[in-house]
């Protein structure tokens, strides 16, 4: 294999598309930056003369990293049978949207929250799916569909043939396909916006008008806070369920905020940030729900004031 001259700023640089692959294969900001970090120690762990050997440090990296989150994926239906309730994804915030009443983004190093890219393939919706995928078809779906990686390369981090990752990718994509409506972006603003203040008057027909009758509303408390542990069906349920929440919770501020690259809603109380809710609208009604309440989930939002 030829060899190249190593520019340490060079493999350092690669961390931020380290960091985007590997919250897209785990859902999870703090299990990427473990992974990502696991994958440096063994780079750095190599020969100065083998890591000479390696064309391509971002590729090796890449690779590495895959592999790990790959074992990870292989382990986490054990870790979420003994977790409480539904597990959602780790819901990223837009930083930029937060301002000195609401909080600011840090003037240190870049958390990894920051480094990921808010695009449609951390769609709340699409993350949902991708966790029902085999740890197999997951790693083939993202690594070619959302970062074009070519099947000769997959099939080294899959320890397959081409042939088989491009048959896993395309396997995946058909559960993408049947799980998800095509995405119209297009009033998703404004539903979420009439949803915000039907729930902040309690209005529960203005509710059940902005839900479909047949949505479905999830929640994370991960056993650390109250959350329904099983989901809400019906939006003339989650609406009532919605309004005895803003009963139960005097001084619930609800805020405008992107989540995961689309119009979202964050709860504060007492300048707090206690849920993160992700939406899927169709046809201008509110179809899914996302509501992430587990605290360990929210340490990337700014919530103090």
């Amino acid at each position: 294999m030829e060899t190249v001259g190593l520019d340490t700023a060079d493999v350092v640089g690669e961390r931020r598309q380290l960091i985007n692959v590997a919250y897209r294969l785990l859902g999870s900001v703090t299990e990427a930056e473990d992974a990502v970090q696991d994958a440096y120690a063994r780079w750095y762990k190599l020969p100065r003369s083998r890591q000479r050997e390696i064309r391509s440090p971002g590729a090796w990296l890449t690779t590495v990293t895959s592999r790990i989150c790959l074992d990870l994926l292989g382990s986490a239906r054990a870790r979420r049978e003994r977790y409480v309730g539904a597990w959602l994804p780790e819901p990223l915030p837009d930083r930029t949207e937060w301002d000195d009443t609401g909080g600011t983004a840090t003037t240190g190093p870049a958390d990894p929250a920051d480094q990921i890219v808010l695009d449609e393939s951390v769609d709340m919706a699409l993350l949902v799916v991708l966790e029902s995928m085999t740890p197999a078809e997951r790693v083939a779906f993202v690594l070619h569909d959302v970062f074009r990686y070519p099947f000769a390369e997959i099939a080294d981090v899959l320890d397959r043939t081409p042939a088989a990752c491009k048959q896993l990718a395309s396997s995946a994509r058909r559960r993408v396909s049947a799980a998800r409506a095509p995405a119209v972006a297009t009033g998703r603003a404004d539903v979420v916006r009439h949803v915000k203040e039907a729930w902040e008057s309690k209005n529960i027909p203005a509710l059940i008008g902005l839900l479909d009758p047949a949505a479905v509303m999830t929640a994370d408390g991960g056993g650390l806070v109250g959350a329904v542990l099983h989901p809400v069906e019906g939006g003339a349920r989650i609406a009532r369920y919605m309004a005895a929440i803003a009963d139960m919770a005097p001084g619930l501020e609800l805020l405008e905020r992107t989540v995961n690259g689309v119009p979202g809603l964050v709860a504060r109380r007492a300048g707090v940030v206690v849920t993160v809710a992700a939406f899927d609208v169709d046809d201008g009604c509110v179809t899914r729900i996302w509501a992430v309440r587990n605290p360990e989930k929210l340490r990337w939002w700014v919530g103090e004031e």
